[in-house]
């Protein structure tokens, strides 16, 4: 059945999807305007074809997940980013929460005698949150857990408190691993092409720093991730243009692990009058990213946003990691009109979500070690037991 379909995508009536068609079986680039032409003329079947056998090429049926919670420190914020459900301006802070570095550190200590591997930490830019604030929250989780890996802020937040602290972003990155920094999410991209970024997050850092940032980290020595906001006001053109520059960039340093694509969602912000893009373009989305993104390892889908059904799809069209347990009520994915008002899910759950689609469920942490393999294992109650196949199927509504 795959050759059959592998043969059908070389023999298509479209001598131009054909030809894209030889140059990923036959492993090689595409060009952008090579991108942009699936975008707007490759039926989903051919794109779920070209995606998997790049997914099965780099990860065979292996689909990861980790153990996490995160700690959103504000949603108050300087910045009015148009498409934001969650940020309320200074002005509106009754609306608002804004945590010290005590109440964030009793989050922390909630999950002491959990197995979770990461905290992740993004939230509102804020100016009572500098480098001194950070560079100390950061040493101190290290100081009370220090397996614990600090994935955190996005390169609007440091580009905000380097330039408040009269500091380079190399200083100020060399300042933040130090203090206990293991790498960066991968938030804030939303779209790179100024014509699209200026209107819906005009003020924050530019695309050209979002991606100097992450040059700068990657430079360090240290990973991080990369993200694109897509299905707003934006064109097949400018997804492109984004891909391409990560790619230029992932050339370049190699520090990038995978990258998430993160739908709009139109509740409660400035863009609600847009309609949100189709399941389909969902789907889309995903296959041409992992088409083009050829030197990343990893396509993640964040299911608290897609929802459980989206999130098992997408595990045909290029995708091979949905995040994590998300041990938390996180308030971005909620606020936005996630699929899932409360977005945590058990191993046990992951595990049988991916197995019911036929693919291999493995723990990592967030360097993509893996930790366990429950390919072979099923949970009954709170136990497993090795080498039992026939698995439960969780209720994925």
């Amino acid at each position: 059945m795959e050759n059959d379909s592998k043969q059908v995508c070389l023999n298509n009536k479209d001598i131009h999807l054909a030809d894209i068609a030889k140059k990923v079986f036959d492993k090689k680039r595409i060009t952008p305007e090579e991108g942009l032409y699936l975008f707007e003329h490759a039926s989903l079947g051919f794109l779920g074809t070209l995606a998997n056998f790049i997914r099965e090429e780099k990860n065979g049926k292996n689909t990861y997940f980790n153990r996490n919670f995160h700690i959103e420190p504000t949603n108050v914020c300087i910045y009015t980013c148009t498409f934001c459900s969650y940020s309320r301006l200074i002005k509106e802070r009754k609306d608002g929460w804004e945590y010290t570095l005590d109440e964030m550190m009793d989050i922390v200590r909630k999950y002491d005698q959990e197995p979770v591997t990461e905290v992740h930490i993004v939230g509102g830019v804020l100016p009572k949150y500098d480098v001194s604030f950070y560079a100390e929250l950061f040493k101190t989780i290290k100081k009370h857990r220090p397996d614990l890996h600090i994935k955190a802020l996005t390169p609007v937040e440091y580009h905000y408190i380097f330039k408040k602290e009269k500091i380079s972003y190399e200083e100020g990155m060399a300042l933040m691993l130090e203090a206990g920094l293991d790498s960066m999410p991968g938030g804030g991209a939303e779209i790179f092409h100024p014509e699209i970024r200026d209107q819906i997050a005009g003020g924050k850092c530019s695309g050209e720093e979002w991606l100097r940032i992450h040059e700068i980290w990657h430079d360090l020595g240290k990973k991080s991730n990369a993200t694109m906001l897509y299905g707003h006001i934006e064109s097949y053109f400018h997804r492109i243009d984004h891909l391409e520059k990560l790619r230029n960039l992932q050339d370049k340093t190699g520090g990038f692990q995978t990258f998430i694509p993160l739908k709009f969602r139109n509740k409660d912000n400035q863009l609600s009058h847009l309609k949100e893009v189709s399941a389909l373009d969902d789907l889309r989305n995903y296959a041409v990213s992992r088409i083009y993104l050829d030197n990343f390892d990893h396509i993640k889908a964040y299911w608290p946003m897609i929802g459980r059904n989206m999130a098992q799809l997408s595990l045909s069209f290029g995708v091979d990691d949905i995040d994590g347990t998300i041990d938390d009520t996180t308030k971005i994915y909620s606020m936005a009109g996630s699929e899932e008002q409360t977005p945590s899910l058990s191993t046990r759950d992951l595990v049988n979500l991916i197995k019911a689609v036929g693919k291999h469920p493995l723990e990592r942490d967030t360097l993509y070690n893996v930790l366990h393999d429950y390919t072979n294992e099923t949970f009954v109650e709170d136990e497993v037991i090795k080498g039992y196949v026939s698995l439960p199927v969780v209720n994925n509504q």
